[in-house]
């Protein structure tokens, strides 16, 4: 009984820890997953690897949890199953004390019987010594005064007095008769007691003892059995929680499973997120990148930068072409070492192995997507929203609504730039619903926003673009300026 409450107590405890470290463990990687979406830290391959190491403590934080849930309720079942055999046991106790009550309330019985058994026996004993004392003396006249008659009668009234009642031998005979009376009936009640007396014990000793001790025992087995049983169950779900914790930072079951901590930080590519982040702070601010060395862009080289003048004037750099063109731009050919067009004889340009097999897999249609006037995609799909806006929205809303971050943060360029063939080759076929492309929804997003920046004029177009600038400049209540940019539009809908 003991053991099995200081073992529910141990259960509870333990659970108190696990819950503690589990809570204090999720708390943690969640804040730190939110602290950092809303940081400006590094982006890149190093926020997703930072991002699926917080995924990966959350996970070990509710197999955490669930172990104290667990330890709770054994604790809870030890501690009911020490209850109800106690109160079983205590049950038996007290059943064996009343027979036991009752046994020792009939051999007193039989104690009292035999008392006045004895009582009456020792009386009649006296009445029959008085009675031979008369009828001695009727007797023998000559010899009253004898030593022997003399010996009797003392001794007699030694015994009890009986004989100073009455001296007469008829009141004698009426004492004899009612002591004869009152032995019969003692010897009778001392009879039933001693039946009465050896049948209770005959049922105690051959068949309520037995029972007694048998339920005691069958006590003393349910507990040892189910603090036994909680223990084995423990040590299981213990060597279960730590073989979960190690699959979970290493696992052994395949790609299906995810990779585990140790690949996570080695994904870590600094020099490719230090690239991305050149090109995009290039893109961003719209200045130059420095000085240009020439080569295949899969290796990493930028192709020499076209410009070409809008309509205020001004030089400006595509973003289609910023980035590096496309196949169909390209007409499947890399372009010329020193940036010239290519020739007839030009190999074919060179992919990334990912990006060649999804090209295989993926058929080119002739309707490409990104580099495309917005007019001219939405005239030739006979659309209201392009294909691509629609598509990449479905998914966001799909799966990525509980993300932190979406716009913000980047994709995985390999991935980017997969999806981006892919999308630009056959739209219709890719299915962004599928696994690999829900692990991140920041790959969809970062080519959302690549498609914006390759189009030829912006939403807003540059015929808009000095009238916000005029807008945005002038010191108005924030009414005002959107009635401005309300104008703005206004005009540009009547211009058209």
């Amino acid at each position: 009984m003991i053991s099995c409450r200081e073992v529910s107590m141990f259960f509870k405890k333990r659970a108190v820890v696990e819950d503690e470290y589990g809570r204090t463990l999720q708390k943690t990687s969640r804040s730190a997953h939110e602290a950092y979406a809303l940081s400006d830290g590094k982006a890149g391959s190093f926020v997703t690897a930072w991002q699926s190491t917080m995924k990966l403590h959350d996970v070990i934080a509710e197999n955490r949890l669930k172990f104290a849930a667990r330890l709770n309720e054994m604790s809870e079942d030890l501690a009911n199953l020490a209850k109800e055999v106690e109160k079983n046991r205590k049950a038996t106790k007290d059943l064996a004390t009343r027979y036991e009550r009752a046994l020792q309330e009939s051999e007193m019985a039989l104690e009292k019987a035999k008392a006045r058994f004895d009582a009456t026996h020792e009386e009649l004993e006296r009445i029959l010594l008085a009675k031979e004392g008369e009828s001695m003396k009727d007797g023998t006249h000559n010899r009253t005064g004898g030593p022997s008659g003399k010996r009797v009668i003392g001794k007699a009234v030694a015994k009890g007095g009986m004989l100073l009642k009455g001296k007469n031998p008829a009141s004698i005979a009426k004492q004899e008769e009612d002591v004869r009376q009152r032995m019969s009936t003692s010897s009778d009640a001392f009879r039933k007691a001693v039946l009465e007396t050896q049948a209770m014990r005959q049922e105690y000793f051959n068949f309520q003892l037995p029972r007694i001790l048998r339920s005691l025992k069958e006590c003393a087995d349910e507990i040892d059995l189910g603090t036994q049983y909680h223990l084995s169950r423990y040590a299981f779900l213990f060597e279960s929680i730590i073989l979960n914790d190690g699959s979970t930072i290493s696992p052994t079951g395949g790609i299906e499973e995810g990779p585990g901590l140790k690949p996570i930080m080695e994904s870590i590519d600094n020099r490719q997120d230090f690239k991305v982040y050149m090109q995009n702070y290039a893109i961003a601010t719209n200045r130059p990148t420095g000085p240009r060395r020439e080569g295949p862009w899969e290796e990493g080289f930028a192709p020499p930068v076209p410009r070409y003048h809008a309509p205020d004037g001004n030089a400006r750099i595509p973003h289609s072409e910023s980035r590096g063109p496309t196949p169909h731009q390209n007409g499947g050919h890399s372009p010329a070492p020193n940036g010239g067009p290519a020739n007839g004889a030009a190999p074919q340009e060179t992919y990334p192995p990912a990006i060649a097999k999804a090209m295989q897999q993926y058929p080119d249609r002739g309707r490409p997507t990104f580099g495309i006037p917005l007019e001219e995609q939405m005239i030739r799909d006979n659309v209201e929203v392009p294909r691509i806006m629609e598509k990449c929205c479905e998914a966001i809303e799909g799966y990525g609504l509980s993300s932190m971050g979406i716009f913000r943060l980047s994709g995985t360029s390999s991935k980017v730039q997969k999806l981006k063939v892919i999308l630009d080759r056959d739209i219709d076929a890719v299915d962004l619903m599928h696994d690999e492309w829900r692990m991140d929804v920041n790959n969809v997003t970062s080519v959302l926003k690549l498609w914006l920046r390759e189009l030829p004029e912006p939403l807003l177009t540059f015929n808009l673009y000095q009238g916000y600038i005029e807008a945005a400049s002038e010191c108005h209540p924030p009414f005002v300026t959107l009635n401005y940019f309300d104008t703005i539009i206004s005009g540009c809908r009547g211009g058209e």
